[in-house]
This record gives structure tokens, C-alpha cells and sequence, in this order.
């Protein structure tokens, strides 16, 4: 849903089978892809559904399937449009050579929080708070990737430039408000440029959104559909 309110055209689920009992009455104005079972048709299906997108969020929700690393190196190598890995895409990715990023098709942007982060780059959340920015900055310009590591300041960077961000509220800590911010960012990312500027609209929705959310529901009672219903109105907010 927070891909669909922040304009992108058509956002498709790819889920497997095994879970439409859960999704499948949430799916309105979505469109609803299964994939099947993985045998020698799995990639082909896969490929079929999203080869012709130009964003695609991968890694929310799919916990610790056996395949998923398989299936992010596919990704990687032959996906040619905005790649968004979060959650438990991240968690593969730290148990892959990292190198692969290097030999990518797409646009890679990541989105750990403090202890993802930490282990992409196998250091201590001590160290990294003491010196976020160069670590990032380091990773991104390494790996040839852009890096938005979230937290009470979000930090941006592509290697070459850093933004920082700091627009937001203590009550997009509850649980989804992550995946609320990579629906957002592929959103946009479906038809603005991939750029730092991009992104950084996109946690400046996200901010803003979940600042909206709070004055109607407090930083306590606010859940992460509340900065969803609120994209529109950073939107117009942004817009004046």
C-alpha cells in the first residue's frame, strides 16, 4: 500500500503459495503474482514478473527460506532496474561474498537498520555509531551501492555524496514502519531518478508521514498503517 500512495503506477506481490491464505484477502488494488514451487520453471516465472519493472523491494517478510540467498544472487545478476534490499534480503546478503555486488545489472539500494548494518560490515553497533558516516561512505563507495542506514538520523550516501535526514518521530520504531519506508522508496523509485535526491525524498515522506500519524494518534498508539494512511498528506505538505 505505501508503494501504491506514493505514485508509483502498478505494484505486484510476489509471494509463494504457501502464504495466501494471510495475504490474499489484503491484496485490493495490488496485483497478486504467485510464484511456484522452486524447480526448473521458479526463475523463469520469476524473471517473467519482473523484468519489465523498474523497482522491485526485496527481503520484507520472507524470514529465513533456504532459497533466499539463490534467489537474491539472481537478482543481482540479472535484474536491470531499482533494487531495494531490506530485512531478512539484507540478513541473506550477509552471508553472501559481497563482491557480487560489484557484478550487478540493477541499481542496488540497501537499507539496514544499526544491527543489519553491523552485520554487512562485520563491526560492533559501538563502532559504527562512533563513526557512521565514513562507514557508510566507505561501504557505498566499495561496493558501488547506495546505503540508507535508518535511525534517529537517517544517513544516505552513494559513496561520492552523504545526505542526512531528520525528519521523523519516535513512533515509526514500532514494527513495519521499515517496510512502510522501502514500499515508499519503491514507490518513488518507479518513475523519479535513482539518485541520493530520491531517496532522500522518499525518508522525507516517510518522516513526514509518521509525524502526521503521531498528532492523530500519539508516538504511543501509532502503528506503522497509520503512516501509510498519512503518505498523501506529506505529500501535499511537501508540495507547499
Amino acid at each position: 500500500m505505501s508503494s501504491l500512495r506514493s505514485g508509483c503506477g502498478i505494484s505486484r506481490v510476489l509471494v509463494r503459495k504457501e502464504v495466501l491464505p494471510l495475504l490474499g484477502p489484503n491484496i485490493l488494488e495490488q496485483t497478486l503474482c504467485i510464484l511456484p514451487d522452486y524447480n526448473d520453471i521458479f526463475y523463469t516465472k520469476l524473471n517473467d514478473y519482473i523484468k519489465d519493472l523498474d523497482s522491485l523491494a526485496f527481503g520484507m517478510g520472507l524470514g529465513s527460506d533456504e532459497y533466499l540467498e539463490e534467489i537474491l544472487e539472481f537478482l543481482i545478476k540479472n535484474y536491470t532496474g531499482n533494487l531495494i534490499i531490506d530485512a531478512d534480503g539484507l540478513n541473506a546478503l550477509s552471508r553472501m561474498n559481497l563482491n557480487i555486488l560489484k557484478g550487478r545489472r540493477c541499481n542496488i539500494l540497501l537499507t539496514p537498520h544499526l544491527k543489519e548494518f553491523s552485520r554487512l560490515i562485520n563491526k560492533s553497533i559501538d563502532e559504527i555509531q562512533k563513526d557512521t558516516l565514513n562507514l557508510v561512505k566507505e561501504f557505498a563507495s566499495t561496493y558501488k551501492v547506495t546505503i540508507l542506514l535508518k535511525g534517529h538520523t537517517t544517513t544516505i550516501s552513494d559513496g561520492i555524496d552523504t545526505y542526512l535526514v531528520k525528519t521523523g518521530t519516535p513512533g515509526l520504531a514500532t514494527a513495519g514502519s521499515g517496510d512502510v519506508l522501502s514500499g515508499i522508496l519503491v514507490g518513488v523509485l518507479a518513475y523519479l531518478d535513482f539518485n541520493l535526491l530520491t531517496v532522500a525524498a522518499g525518508v522525507l515522506i516517510n518522516g513526514i508521514a509518521g509525524c502526521l500519524a503521531e498528532e492523530d494518534n500519539t508516538d504511543i498508539s501509532m502503528i506503522a498503517s497509520d503512516t501509510i494512511n498519512n503518505i498523501g498528506n506529506a505529500i501535499r505538505v511537501i508540495r507547499e
